[in-house]
């Protein structure tokens, strides 16, 4: 080792750990604890004024010593616990995740989104009951340290009495209130409503969580209850105590009761809250409660280095030789990916809206994390709790990841990211899932026999199809105006229209780059393409962990363009725009990439396509794409484009937007074989069909081919329900308006005859002879 790499090693050490500063942490605040209950004994300052709260009224000196030596004892233990944890997130590999000047705004936004429970809000209910307690518990929290505080003060300085105290008394009540309601509410929920979600992962962890919550927040009442009324049975004027809304009217219950029964009721309620607190920061750091600092700590780290669709960077393959690829055991993980494994809430959101859980498939995102947590826990130096304690023993001989997880669970995910967007604390699935397909796909060569199919056709064909890349532009020779060029020739076009493996070789999909064409010619956008020398992006061979694959793929793609000096590209895939815009950069490839709804919305909004005619008396649903929707986040875009049709009636599947449905042919599964549970896409074919539409509108040709085959597989012919690309509609209903207006332009030039009778030669209302009746052209004219 170089004395360069001594000294750097050095320094290491003596920079402070995350770790040391949880063990600092715990320890300044036990030390506070002890010292705000020393101070008070030696000072000796009280406040007269009648309108107040004694600290400690009632309760005996031994108990209150007890109070400030249990308490301090286990905040130090729970912090050296914590320190436990914080080590075994520093197993994991580096992660950029530093706080800097140009994320910092961005950071507090996502803390301040997840604090306020936005993403929970999206199921109200859930959302209102863990704000409930969540706002209750801090706001209770800041009354017991406002109350700590003004405890410490000199007489003259004492600011709880008076109408003060009545405020600081009426906020207590309602915030207990409101706290008790929200635990109640989430007892009743996981015991006797039992959502599926949260009925299988009930564990002991629940009943201490929420019943040491519930008892501080009864237990609360219950001495404020007797304190008011031992007040009352002593003599004392507590008129000033109605603001405790909940504690006096329940004191008036107990009025008849002598004082030393009073006394006994008051100081054994008291001990109960205070017992209740101390077991609640005694299994803190052991149980599911610890998300309630680990939770907004992973919010806080959302922000990454790289795009929302992009999949971890790795290094130059071609040049740069590893030992290993991917993940397989614990130390692979970043420590981001470790800490998100103790931020989990095991709510189950992610469970819920998971495609291949939905349909029968091994794979459950919630177990993913779980077992991750599990194996960490297990083979970690010190002995740590598992994120969820389980009734049974888990045996797990080493760190690796596949002691628990199975390669079935790894290969069922669509990589659809529904599990991301919908985890109120941000945990980042999928990058696990992903980053253990790379360890199967290269180190173990470990993937189903169908995907090694489209391995060798896209090393060896340059497409995961196995065609012939000389056919990639046949689909232009009816049209005769689509230039293709050559990589070797100056590219002079606005814009490079990257067609992509579907659009070049399937059939259906040929229909959509047709549509797409005649749509740019209308617009009057000059395109080109590359024909035989655009390969495959790589999407299927990355998103399936074949990182080598997808760098020979990708490399020359990214030379190819460079050296033609592309600038702008459309697609009509999203897994090709998805990887041209925010996975080619990392090789070296930068794009302005846009896909062809968004495109498609914008020649619109800009006049430039005239739909002014388009027109179709049909009922039509949107399908939204993982790639461009999850993954890029373009909603609007398609859906505005549809709603820029005359005549269409647009309705809405169940599951849209952020929580719309897999097709089932993402993350390399369209070439993987689905024989376990109901087909992904036969059940979002079901759910369009049972929206009463007539056409379904899709943005990805996986997404069109899929849907396709289920709606047909659910006995639908396309005179009944027409699935196709969202460019395909766009193009039926401008030729269809364009066809009206010629059929009603012809109809009102054509002249037409009236019979007329002979008024002037018989009178008026006197029918004309039959001989004399003729015809006199009438012309219409279109004024």
């Amino acid at each position: 080792m170089s004395t360069h790499d001594a000294s750097n090693d050095q320094q290491a050490d003596k920079r402070i750990r995350p770790y040391q500063l949880a063990i600092a942490l715990g320890c300044g605040i036990a030390l506070f604890t002890v010292i705000s209950g020393i101070v008070p004994m030696i000072t000796g300052w009280h406040n007269d004024n009648e309108w107040h709260r004694e600290v400690f009224g009632n309760i005996p000196g031994p108990i209150k010593v007890a109070f400030y030596t249990v308490i301090p004892l286990v905040l130090v233990w729970g912090s050296f616990e914590f320190a436990k944890r914080i080590k075994n997130w520093e197993r994991g590999a580096p992660a950029q995740r530093r706080t800097t000047k140009k994320n910092a705004k961005k950071r507090a936004e996502d803390y301040r989104a997840g604090v306020y429970m936005q993403t929970l809000l999206r199921d109200s209910a859930a959302g209102l009951m863990h704000s409930m307690i969540y706002f209750g518990f801090l706001v209770l929290l800041g009354v017991t340290t406002t109350l700590e505080i003004d405890h410490q003060l000199p007489e003259d300085l004492k600011f709880l009495h008076g109408r003060t105290y009545q405020a600081y008394a009426f906020v207590g009540d309602l915030a207990g209130l409101v706290f008790t309601v929200g635990v109640t509410w989430a007892i009743l929920r996981r015991y006797i409503q039992k959502p599926y979600r949260i009925r299988i992962k009930s564990k002991m962890d629940h009943v201490l969580g929420l019943g040491s919550l519930f008892v501080i927040g009864v237990s609360g009442f219950g001495a404020e209850m007797f304190r008011i009324a031992l007040g009352t049975a002593q003599g004392e004027d507590m008129e000033f105590e109605q603001w405790s809304f909940i504690g006096y009217p329940l004191s008036q219950t107990v009025d008849g009761m002598s004082v030393g029964s009073l006394e006994t009721w008051h100081q054994a309620w008291w001990i109960l809250h205070v017992v209740a607190f101390i077991v609640f920061l005694a299994i803190l750091p052991l149980t599911m409660l610890r998300h309630m600092f680990t939770s907004p700590l992973n919010m806080y780290l959302r922000d990454k280095d790289r795009p929302k669709g992009a999949m971890k960077p790795m290094p130059n393959l071609m040049e740069t030789e590893l030992e290993s690829f991917g993940a397989s055991v614990v130390e692979d993980f970043t420590w981001k990916q470790l800490l998100d494994t103790d931020a989990c809430t095991m709510c189950g959101r992610c469970t819920s809206v998971c495609p291949a859980h939905a349909t029968g498939k091994p794979l459950d995102p919630r177990e993913i994390v779980l077992k991750t947590g599990e194996v960490m826990a297990a083979s970690a130096d010190a002995n740590v709790t598992p994120p969820l304690n389980t009734d049974s023993e888990i045996t797990i001989s080493s760190n690796s990841l596949f002691d628990r997880i199975t390669p079935e669970e790894v290969w069922s995910c669509t990589t659809c990211k529904a599990c991301d967007e919908v985890c109120p604390v941000n945990i980042e699935i999928l990058d696990k899932i992903l980053d253990m397909r790379r360890y199967l796909s290269l180190m173990e060569s470990n993937f189903p026999t169908e995907l090694g199919n489209a391995y060798r056709s896209m090393e060896n064909q340059m497409n995961p199809w196995g065609m012939n890349q000389g056919e990639r532009a046949d689909w232009a020779d009816d049209l005769g105006h689509v230039k293709v060029v050559d990589p070797g020739e100056p590219f002079e076009a606005e814009y490079l229209y990257w067609v992509g493996c579907a659009g070049s070789f399937d059939d259906k999909n040929k229909k959509v780059t047709q549509s797409m064409a005649k749509l740019l010619t209308r617009a009057g956008i000059e395109v080109a393409i590359l024909g035989p020398s655009e390969m495959c992006t790589g999407d299927s061979a990355r998103r399936s962990g074949n990182e080598y694959l997808f760098q020979m793929l990708a490399m020359p793609n990214i030379e190819m363009l460079n050296g033609m000096g592309v600038k702008k590209i459309i697609t009509q895939c999203p897994h090709c725009f998805n990887t041209l815009l925010n996975e080619y950069p990392q090789l070296g490839g930068n794009y302005e990439v846009v896909h062809h709804t968004s495109l498609l919305e914008q020649l619109i909004d800009e006049g430039k396509l005239d739909v002014s005619s388009a027109t179709l008396e049909e009922r039509i649903t949107y399908h939204d794409s993982c790639y461009l929707g999850r993954h890029n986040d373009i909603y609007m875009s398609p859906r505005k484009v549809v709603g820029s049709i005359k005549g269409i009636e647009v309705v809405e599947m169940g599951r849209n937007g952020t929580k719309g449905m897999c097709c089932g042919a993402g993350g390399a599964r369209m070439w993987m074989e689905e024989s376990i549970g109901t087909k992904v896409n036969d059940e979002r074919a079901l759910e369009a069909i049972s929206t009463g539409a007539t056409r379904v509108a899709t943005a990805c040709p996986f997404c069109y081919i899929m849907l396709d085959d289920g709606v047909k597989a659910a006995g639908k012919d396309d005179d009944e329900v027409k699935v196709a690309d969202l460019a395909i509609h766009v193009l039926d209903a401008i030729e269809e308006g364009e066809r009206m207006a010629a059929k009603q332009e012809a109809h009102l030039n054509k002249p037409f005859t009236e019979p007329v009778r002979g008024i002037a030669a018989h009178g008026v209302g006197t029918p004309a002879p039959a001989d004399e009746v003729g015809e006199t052209p009438i012309e219409v004219r279109d004024t």
